[in-house]
Parts: structure tokens; C-alpha cells; sequence
């Protein structure tokens, strides 16, 4: 198991550009398998989930073929269906949250597909009844009882179908997309999830002949065509190392230009760091974060706390709650920060309490931090990554504390940022990888 050793207390300067999206690539990947033709992916970020949703690609029979650093081309003519039914097939997808995505395609081109408790971050409860709802709506049958423990889906042949998601799910929401578009007729799909991924990911489709309206609101329609044909698709930048960054410059202190960040593709989130004080300017597609001595919370209009809270697209993105938890930190004023998605991604802040922060976690779900307005500075500490976002949090607050921090379970981080530290040292950051 890696760990990080931070060298804290260095300002920052110069200009990063961002990867591009995990949570697109995720699903982008997966829907190749939806045709036998070639499809090119650019932008693809080199992180460890990627990788490994290749690398699984390839074991099912997916000739790939890296044409440069991000730039994959996929055909899936081949599929190896004895691989995919069996045991280390299932193990593999248990082991990897990303592999929920192949679920969808797999049903609507080869009519059969294993569905095991996916993998990946220790965040709380995830649930997948909304992916399996929706396939048992379209007319799958589910076995509970396969000897792979794992539930087993199948149809002879998907018929489109009206339903109403129980929660808008991000990974639910493209799984049935991907299943809907082979199946017979007309879906439509109330309480979709909006997110710029889905988005990408219907267009995407609509290049390979797919034909889905409603992109970018709640309400989706897809009416179902026989096949797909190839095309060449590019990921968008991921947001939330956007988020990452901009978090980066003020927790540092420092001024820091984010390049190519894809600005009406981010949604809220420049206006929620600007609740905490955060200056930032776009310039052209560009987002500049001067550097500050001070960053004041803002209060709503009754002077009552300001709350930070997740949310469904266009709310708040739950991922960066943890960054922004650590920015305010070292604000001017209090935040109460509420997750309302995931029940145990707030556990990390008593190694931010070990480190000299102001923060009472109410619950599972809560937190309210009282800022240091930077009059001292966090201390330096030994920590433990428990999940993607929280280790990206963690090494923002080694980053700006005073002395050498340790940074366990790394590969967590690797999950989600490529390069992390190289890129960070470029900048004029001391961190080194063990």
C-alpha cells in the first residue's frame, strides 16, 4: 500500500489543466459494447478505475487499442460470452465500482448479464435497485439465485417502457439509456438524472444512430433502432478536479490559472466556492484564482449560517463537499457542510479535528466548521484515505499544513487523479510518492 509524505506550507503558482471526466469515461467505455464497429474515445483520464474497466474490456473479448496518452479506439465484435458468465468475470465486477456501467449494454446487445454488489469507495450505502428496476421494466427477468451470488438478468428481447426513477441515479440513469436504445419501442424515463455525463453520454449515442430526446432535462425519451454504428467521441474535463483545484489555490493561498475547464459544463460549483470567499474570474474558458490573504463566508440574507449542501444536477456535485470542507477550514465565519447522499463521507474529519480544525460533526450527514480566518495554520498529521474525494480533501489540508504529513492508502486517490503528485509538484508543491 503507497503513501504520500507532503512537504506543507509551500505557496503555489502557474496553470494546471484538468483530466478528463472519470464519471463520463466510465460510462462512454462501457457503451462500446453496444456495437460491433470501431469507436474512438479521447480524453480519457489514465487513472486507476479507467485502467481497469479496459483492462476488463479486453478480457471479455474487446479488441482495444491506445492510440496515444488518452486516445483509445474499441471494437466489440468478439465477445468471449463463456468469459462473461463466469466466476472471475463476477469477481472482477464485484472488485470495481465502474463495471456496474457494462450491465446495461451487455442486457440490450447479448440479452444476458450479471449484475454483482459493485465495488469502490467505502462512502456508505450504494444501492443498484434503480439499475435492476429499470432493466425488469424493459422486460428482463431476474435470478436471484445464480451460483455466482450475483443477480442474473436476461430478456429475449428488451421492449421499451414507461417508468418513473426512484431517485435520479447518475449510473442508473445511463445504465438504462444504454439498455433502452436496442430495446423494441419507446422508453421514457421520468426523474433522469441530468448531469453532464448523461448528457455526453446521450450524445454519444445519438452519434452511434441512437435517437433520444429530452437530453440535459429529467424527462428522457428513447425509442428504440436495431443496431449502432461507430463513431469518435472526446470526454469532457472532469469538474470535480476543477473543483479540486480551484479548493487547491485557496487553501494554499495561492494564484493558480485552471485551463480548458469546459466553464458552462461546472454548473454551481464556481458559485459555491464564491460563497467562501473565493474569488474567481473566467477568462475565456479559462477559471484565474488570484491569490488571497483572507476568504470570508457568506451569510444568507436573514444572517443565518451558510449551508453547503449536495444535490442532484444542477445542484451541487456531492463530490467535492470534502474539498470544500477543507477550504473553509481556513476561512473568516462558519459553514455548515450537509451531505445528504452518502451517510459516511464526513468520517474523515477527525484526522481534520487531529490537525487543529474548528469542525463539530453533528451526524453521519453534518458538519459545521468554524474557519481559522488563517490565523494559524493546520497541523501537520498522519492520515489514511478512505475514499477518492476524502484523500484528495486530505492532501489539500497536508498541503497547507504546517510540517510533514503522511497520506495512507493512496491508490484510493490514484482512483480518481492521474499523476496527482507530479502534476501538484509542477506547481511548486513537495510531495513525494513512497
Amino acid at each position: 500500500m503507497g503513501k504520500f509524505i507532503i512537504e506543507g506550507g509551500h505557496t503555489l503558482s502557474g496553470s494546471i489543466v484538468p483530466q478528463g471526466a472519470k464519471n463520463e469515461a466510465l460510462e462512454v467505455i462501457s457503451a462500446v459494447l453496444l456495437t460491433s464497429e470501431e469507436v474512438r474515445i479521447s480524453n480519457i483520464p489514465e487513472i486507476l478505475d479507467t485502467q481497469n474497466l479496459i483492462n476488463l474490456l479486453k478480457q471479455m473479448g474487446v479488441k482495444v487499442t491506445r492510440n496515444g496518452k488518452g486516445d483509445y479506439s474499441f471494437q466489440a465484435v468478439d465477445i468471449d460470452h463463456e468469459y462473461v458468465q463466469s466466476d472471475d468475470f463476477v469477481k472482477k465486477c464485484a472488485f470495481m465500482r465502474g463495471s456496474v456501467m457494462v450491465v446495461g449494454p451487455l442486457l440490450s446487445r447479448f440479452k444476458k448479464a450479471y449484475f454483482p454488489k459493485p465495488g469502490g469507495d467505502k462512502i456508505g450505502r450504494r444501492r443498484v435497485d434503480t439499475h435492476i428496476d429499470g432493466f425488469i421494466k424493459l422486460g428482463a427477468k431476474l435470478d436471484a439465485t445464480d451460483p455466482h451470488k450475483a443477480f442474473c438478468l436476461s430478456a429475449d428481447r428488451l421492449k421499451g417502457a414507461y417508468m418513473l426513477l426512484d431517485e435520479a441515479s447518475v449510473t442508473g440513469t445511463a445504465n438504462i439509456i444504454m439498455a433502452a436504445v436496442l430495446a423494441e419501442g419507446t422508453t421514457t424515463i421520468y426523474n433522469a438524472a441530468c448531469e453532464p455525463y448523461v448528457q455526453q453520454l446521450c450524445r454519444m449515442l445519438i452519434s452511434m444512430g441512437a435517437k433520444i430526446d429530452g437530453v440535459g432535462s429529467n424527462l428522457i425519451t428513447v425509442t428504440g433502432v436495431d443496431s449502432l454504428h461507430g463513431t469518435s467521441h472526446r470526454v469532457l474535463p472532469d469538474m470535480i478536479e476543477v473543483g479540486s483545484f480551484i479548493g487547491l489555490a485557496a487553501i494554499t493561498r495561492s494564484s493558480l490559472t485552471i485551463k480548458d475547464v469546459s466553464y458552462r459544463n461546472l454548473g454551481i460549483i464556481p458559485d459555491s466556492f464564491r460563497r467562501l470567499g473565493v474569488k474567481i474570474e473566467q477568462r475565456g474558458d479559462d477559471i484565474f484564482v488570484p491569490a488571497q490573504e483572507s476568504y470570508e463566508i457568506e451569510s444568507f440574507l436573514d444572517g443565518s449560517i451558510m449551508t453547503l449542501a449536495d444535490a442532484t444536477w444542477p445542484g451541487l456535485t456531492p463530490d467535492l463537499l470534502s474539498v470544500m470542507l477543507v477550504v473553509a477550514t481556513q476561512c473568516k465565519g462558519s459553514v455548515l457542510i450537509h451531505q445528504k447522499m452518502f451517510e459516511s463521507r464526513l468520517f474523515f474529519v477527525d484526522k481534520l479535528i487531529d490537525m487543529g480544525a474548528q469542525i463539530i460533526l453533528c451526524d453521519p450527514h453534518r458538519a459545521v466548521v468554524i474557519g481559522h480566518d488563517n490565523k494559524f495554520q493546520l497541523r501537520a498529521g498522519r492520515m489514511t484515505s478512505p475514499d477518492i474525494r476524502a484523500g484528495i480533501a486530505m492532501l489539500l489540508a497536508a498541503m497547507s499544513a504546517n510540517g510533514v504529513s503522511e497520506i495512507d492508502n493512496i491508490e484510493q486517490i490514484d482512483r480518481g487523479y492521474e499523476d496527482i503528485e507530479g502534476r501538484l509538484n509542477a506547481l511548486g508543491a513537495k510531495i513525494t510518492r513512497q
